[in-house]
């Protein structure tokens, strides 16, 4: 393999707190090791363009507290084409890129290994999303971060259900897995928690619903993943729970993007400090196709394709506490 002088790193799908973070460890640890780094503006789109900047470690003063990404992100359809990547790929020639560090999530690691496989091109991916939805890391950039605001979200909203004797259904992100919504849920002390992996069941929400009151509570907060299964959305529920409880005063609360915004916490600074250190020195020791990734409090590499096709599992002990915390 040819010494590698030149990398180039880009940040790719939806944003997620940490990433600027990771994009200065990843251009710090370039200087470190005295090879250039560019930064890649909108994803696999600006790597088809060629819209790349050269960056030092001065470049990237001032922005691991910031959240979103500097480097901006974007969907790119001409990728999705060969003809697409060839051009990208020409393009990071043109630059003398040589290397490539990708920062997203399921989507950006499929386009990073085709492209890899495609030119023979070293790639490393970086987890960056708030959902932690990616096998062979623990912990993905910007999920704790998530889970601190939403919970802040769950304590204020909690203020008015208490204050108004009111029922409140919070949906938070998790189109596949019930991650985000498990760990707030306890974190946050919701009497239900609706998630992917465990179908409730709209009786036995009803139940515990009615539990609940029995036992003194004029309020309660159930905590929904936007990817449940036992409504169509948290609105039908809101009816259906209504219409079978209609002593209780039910609102909704969809928490949308707000959930990826924020300074990332310091667990996320350092976690992202930790994997752009080991993406450059993983890519200058010669490894390609991997992603790194947090297992066991060490930063350790797992083939890309084994990140994409496996599944992270929600933790069954997590929901054993839950299940006794709603009592």
């Amino acid at each position: 393999m040819d010494k590698i002088k030149k990398i180039g790193v880009l940040t790719s799908g939806g944003d997620s707190p940490g990433m600027n973070a990771a994009i200065r460890a990843v251009v710090r640890t370039c200087a470190y090791h005295e090879v250039e780094c560019a930064g890649i503006y909108r994803g696999f789109e600006g790597m088809i363009e060629g819209d790349f900047v050269n960056l030092n470690a001065r470049s990237v003063k001032g922005i691991i507290n910031k959240g979103g990404t500097f480097l901006k992100s974007a969907r790119s359809k001409e990728f999705m084409t060969k003809q697409g990547r060839k051009k990208a790929f020409q393009s990071l020639k043109n630059a003398n890129i040589d290397a490539l560090v990708t920062i997203g999530g399921d989507g950006t690691f499929t386009g990073s290994m085709i492209f890899s496989n495609e030119f023979n091109f070293p790639v490393i991916g970086i987890p960056g999303t708030i959902d932690n939805d990616i096998f062979g890391t623990s912990h993905t950039l910007g999920y704790d971060t998530a889970l601190n605001t939403i919970v802040d979200v769950i304590d204020k909203i909690r203020d008015t259900a208490s204050s108004h004797n009111r029922l409140f259904f919070v949906e938070v992100m998790g189109r596949d897995v019930g991650h985000i919504a498990l760990n707030v849920g306890v974190g946050a002390g919701a009497e239900e928690i609706l998630i992917p992996e465990e179908n409730l069941g709209l009786d036995r929400l009803l139940d515990s619903l009615i539990r609940s009151k029995e036992s003194g509570k004029s309020s309660s907060i159930v905590v929904v993943a936007e990817g449940d299964k036992i409504g169509k959305n948290v609105f039908e529920l809101k009816d259906y729970v209504e219409e079978h409880l209609p002593e209780y005063e039910v609102r909704v609360s969809v928490l949308g993007h707000m959930q990826r915004g924020g300074a990332p916490s310091c667990f996320d600074r350092v976690l992202a400090s930790r994997m752009g250190v080991k993406a450059i020195e993983s890519l200058l020791e010669g490894d390609s196709n991997f992603m790194v990734g947090l297992l066991n409090d060490k930063i350790q590499l797992t083939p890309l394709e084994k990140a994409i096709k496996g599944q992270s599992k929600i933790n069954k002990e997590l929901i054993r506490v839950s299940d006794i915390m709603t009592t």
